[in-house]
């Protein structure tokens, strides 16, 4: 998937459009029913999702005018918008996941093309510009998996959930013990490496149920292991 921020909004822009299809169709016992995050609700994602958007905007906006604008005010702030937002009727939610989505949308416009070579202060630390509108549009792809709703990892396009496991599999190796492991990618010769690749497992499987399972979106059903045993236990995710 190209890294191109103007060109990856055509991909941003379809996959609003598919949330917001999914949110379109939730009733208030619907938005009040669990997610797949533990402790969240779907309404929850969903304000999630739109204080996200909020949050990239003041990113973009940091990266367009030099000013130190954080992602967020505090996490405690993060936090509390997210529980305030959570319990919104259906109407609510969706005027906000479009407001915001075209916020975004205005604000990617508005980057000057030597903007996108500027660092930002994402939440975890320092990001490129240029990488804003992958992060926006790996948010809301994954967060439309968290709504356990009729979305799956196999309703991504192929190059979304290829980068989003090379995206993964990075971050799992960069850890202090990663487990060892092959990922073999259906219908590719093409072998990512976690750890030592001497006596490691290998886990194959089509590239969105990898891609979910590294993420801790999917249990790993679909996929399997050589030599045969349990899967090994990627660690945490961002």
């Amino acid at each position: 998937m190209t890294t191109d921020p103007l060109l990856l909004m055509g991909e941003v822009d379809a996959a609003t459009r598919r949330l917001l299809r999914t949110a379109a169709s939730f009733d208030t016992a619907d938005l009040a029913a669990a997610s797949l995050l533990p402790g969240w609700t779907r309404g929850h994602v969903l304000a999630h999702v739109a204080r996200n958007a909020d949050g990239f905007v003041n990113l973009l906006t940091a990266a367009r005018t030099g000013a130190a604008l954080p992602m967020y005010a505090s996490l405690d702030t993060r936090t509390a918008d997210i529980e305030a937002g959570s319990g919104r009727p259906p109407a609510a939610h969706l005027d906000d996941l479009r407001r915001t989505a075209d916020l975004f949308s205005e604000a990617v416009a508005a980057m000057p093309a030597d903007a996108w070579a500027a660092t930002v202060q994402a939440r975890k630390g320092p990001w490129p510009a240029a990488l804003l509108v992958w992060g926006r549009l790996r948010e809301i792809e994954v967060h439309h998996l968290d709504l356990a709703a009729d979305y799956r990892a196999a309703d991504w396009s192929e190059t979304f959930a290829h980068r989003l496991l090379r995206e993964a599999a990075g971050h799992h190796a960069m850890r202090p013990t990663p487990p060892s492991m092959v990922l073999r990618l259906d219908g590719s010769e093409h072998e990512v490496v976690i750890g030592e690749r001497v006596d490691a497992p290998v886990v194959a499987g089509p590239a969105p149920d990898l891609a979910a399972w590294l993420i801790g979106r999917a249990d790993g059903a679909q996929l399997s292991v050589t030599p045969d045993g349990p899967l090994p236990t990627p660690p945490e995710w961002i």
